[in-house]
């Protein structure tokens, strides 16, 4: 039996977030993650600032490029819109491996089957313990799974899928190619499509939306994707490329879930922590997984109330939730 005091299911932003973080402070841990890194994942790749401080990283000292999007040309309903923004853009292939390097932990690639509490000890297929488990599998966590099924029944109303694709492409010098490009509600999508230029030529394209609204409509996710690539062709963006994409889906935010039950928790999208906006999953991951870290460490509560339930200010979010098809009011 291979023996640790944190089992971490998970090496995206969350789980390497609170794997550095305990590390820091002494604590033993182990992160089991099913992927090779560094691995594809399907992410429009957005982030603030905000993240690298949360790191305690100079984004200077970030070994791989970064985009920065001085602003986000929105499309609300065919309202064009221009917002200010201090988002960076990155690569999800580069930067989760390379956060999980930093985190400096043993790292084990395994992809967990069954866990079971025996004692005071979590066991992960009868190969792994730890007193402590956090879950930061992503939407699928085994952890979340196991654990937190009954406590935290998922919305189908907050179930986001979505099609996408990252690929290298010939920039084209058509007008607004090189900036971040967002359409909300468009052709009754209950969702947003995007269009997101990256560093060294690569972008990332996709579009997401609420399944269930979709459902209702006899609609698909993949019109929409058929959609957005017309458009691309169209306004002469992205020129002579064969697309093949892919989908995932994930949950935004809601309230009252429990994320700590016994000495077990919930991190990034285990914990359905997406902002209500715009979906918006890495900077709550990496916020929910030092959040988990310190209440492990100090025994204080675990709490989220801190990690911003929206992306944009209000009222802008609260335009851009009803894109989803919410009519949530603020809280």
């Amino acid at each position: 039996m291979i023996e640790t005091d944190v089992l971490i299911v998970g090496g995206g932003p969350a789980g390497a977030a609170c794997a550095w973080a305990l590390r820091r402070q002494g604590v033993d841990c182990l992160v089991l993650e099913r992927a090779t890194f560094p691995r594809v994942k399907l992410c429009a790749g957005w982030i603030t600032p905000d993240v690298f401080r949360d790191l305690e990283l100079d984004p200077r000292d970030y070994p791989y490029g970064l985009t920065r999007l001085e602003g986000l040309r929105l499309s609300v309903g065919g309202l064009g819109l221009h917002l200010p923004s201090r988002q960076l853009a990155i690569r999800r292939v580069e930067f989760d491996a390379f956060l999980l390097e930093r985190a400096g932990v043993r790292v084990e690639t395994h992809q967990v089957r069954e866990i079971v509490r025996v004692g005071d000890r979590y066991v992960v297929d009868g190969v792994f313990a730890g007193r402590t488990l956090v879950g930061a599998g992503g939407t699928h966590c085994p952890v979340a799974r196991t654990f937190f099924a009954e406590a935290n029944p998922r919305s189908p109303e907050a179930l986001i899928v979505t099609q996408e694709q990252e690929f290298p492409a010939e920039m084209a010098e058509a007008p607004g190619a090189r900036t971040c490009h967002l359409w909300f509600f468009e052709d009754g999508l209950p969702g947003y499509a995007w269009y997101v230029p990256k560093v060294d030529g690569y972008v990332n394209v996709g579009v997401g939306g609420k399944l269930a609204t979709l459902t209702s409509r006899g609609d698909t996710i993949r019109r929409h994707w058929d959609l957005l690539v017309a458009r691309l062709e169209a306004l002469g963006w992205v020129r002579g490329h064969s697309y093949a994409p892919k989908g995932h889906a994930y949950y935004l935010r809601e309230p009252r879930r429990e994320l700590h039950i016994d000495n077990a928790f919930v991190v990034g999208d285990a914990a359905g922590l997406a902002t209500a906006d715009m979906g918006e999953g890495i900077a709550p991951a990496i916020r929910s997984g030092l959040a988990a870290a310190a209440a492990i460490v100090t025994g204080t509560p675990y709490t989220v109330e801190g990690i911003r339930r929206w992306s944009q200010p209000w009222p802008v979010a609260w335009l851009l939730a009803r894109g989803y098809g919410r009519s949530e009011r603020r809280r």
